[in-house]
């Protein structure tokens, strides 16, 4: 299906001023600012720049990005800029990935608790990574992780999960070895799920006094009613899922530039906005895989209703590492594992300029479209205001 040239931009600017209005008092102020960071985002409202081609002199105006973390149009940047950090880390080994997905219950509490719950679920998935691959029985290892947070379905519903990468293997408690997981097998599921389970509710139970209850969860004020509704999820199996090894280092960082900076839902997905709906595509996975891939309608307030469902607390990091991965420790226990792997690190191109083209204008990434010579800078302008320089208009020659 082609893409329809629709923007979550565009929905927000053709039915936000309506929406706020009719939820005012309703609305946070975070939601608030993404609503504007995104409706403004590439717009003359943030300023930006004026390029021309020192060869055929062809204008070009880019307008700044508003640089939020939920807009659709900011994270591939965000992501490129991330992953280069990233790829010099990678290590020579499998990768797994592993999923921890909260049930409906607590999924409910974390919506009234986000920052909390969230917070919760990163530290639970965590521990359960690290106590299971420490255990002797199993890997007997100090292992790395990189966990992703994503609070959404496919259908922009309530779904928190973290998604986490994880090498095959980690170093030995004396630090002497590097030891690997068995071929296409990381650690047993089960015994992930019930670890996961049982250090979450323990979290959670120890947090009870700090969480509010609102709407259909305010009986859950009550201990007691609090208590006897989380007794069948003491028993009940957690959903964690553990997806077959990558095929390479290469393959986990194209994993990763899709996961690490999405947001509920990117542009591509939009098929039409109307004056009261919005159609776009979406996978249902309780179906059979080939049958996938379908298309929702939702009225225009829904929309934008579930899209700000999944903004994040003000400062709630959703990318963490943990174990050798830690920020602490992460440069050296690389440099480490890569010892122990007798592996060189790789080498990176350096990103430092020339002194020699000091005073040259820098080029961008982007060549000219007319010729394909080399763009520069030759104007800024701030926000509100209208370059001094404007690109001539096309003319368009009928000749049918």
């Amino acid at each position: 299906m082609p893409r329809s040239g629709i923007e979550v931009a565009d929905i927000f600017r053709r039915h936000g001023p309506a929406w706020r209005s009719a939820n005012a008092g309703h609305v946070s102020l975070g939601q608030l600012k993404v609503m504007s960071a995104i409706e403004t985002c590439r717009t003359a409202a943030l300023g930006g720049h004026v390029e021309a081609c020192e060869d055929c002199a062809h204008l070009r105006i880019a307008y700044n990005s508003c640089r939020n973390r939920h807009c659709p149009k900011c994270q591939a940047m965000a992501a490129k800029e991330w992953l280069a950090e990233r790829e010099a880390e990678l290590l020579p080994v499998p990768y797994y990935h592993v999923v921890f997905t909260l049930p409906a219950l607590i999924a409910d509490i974390a919506y009234q608790n986000k920052a909390a719950i969230y917070g919760m679920l990163f530290k639970a998935a965590s521990e359960t990574l690290i106590t299971i691959a420490a255990d002797p029985k199993h890997l007997g290892a100090r292992i790395g992780l990189t966990a992703v947070l994503h609070s959404w379905g496919s259908a922009l519903t309530h779904h928190p999960h973290v998604h986490i990468i994880v090498p095959g293997g980690g170093i030995a408690p004396d630090g002497q070895r590097w030891i690997s997981c068995r071929p296409g097998f990381f650690l047993p599921v089960r015994v992930l799920s019930r670890l996961f389970r049982r250090l979450f509710l323990e979290k959670l139970v120890a947090a009870y006094q700090d969480l509010r209850f609102l709407g259909h969860l305010a009986p859950l004020s009550d201990p007691e009613t609090f208590s006897k509704r989380l007794a069948p999820l003491r028993k009940s199996e957690w959903v964690v899922y553990a997806k077959r090894p990558f095929g390479g280092p290469e393959a986990v960082l194209a994993y990763l530039s899709r996961y690490t900076h999405r947001v509920a839902i990117g542009n591509s997905r939009l098929i039409a906005c109307d004056d009261s709906s919005v159609t776009f595509k979406w996978k249902d996975y309780r179906a059979n895989e080939c049958e996938r891939a379908k298309v929702m309608t939702l009225a225009a307030d829904e929309f934008i209703r579930r899209f700000l469902i999944h903004v994040l607390p003000s400062g709630f990091h959703r990318i963490r590492h943990y174990g050798l991965f830690a920020n602490g420790g992460r440069a050296e226990n690389i440099v480490r594992a890569r010892q122990l792997l007798n592996v060189p690190a790789p080498q990176r191109q350096s990103d430092e300029p020339d002194p020699a083209n000091d005073n040259e204008p820098p080029s961008l990434p982007n060549p000219c479209p007319c010729c394909g010579g080399r763009m520069i800078v030759i104007e800024t302008f701030a926000r509100g205001c209208v370059p001094r320089h404007q690109p001539a208009p096309t003319i368009r020659i009928d000749s049918s």
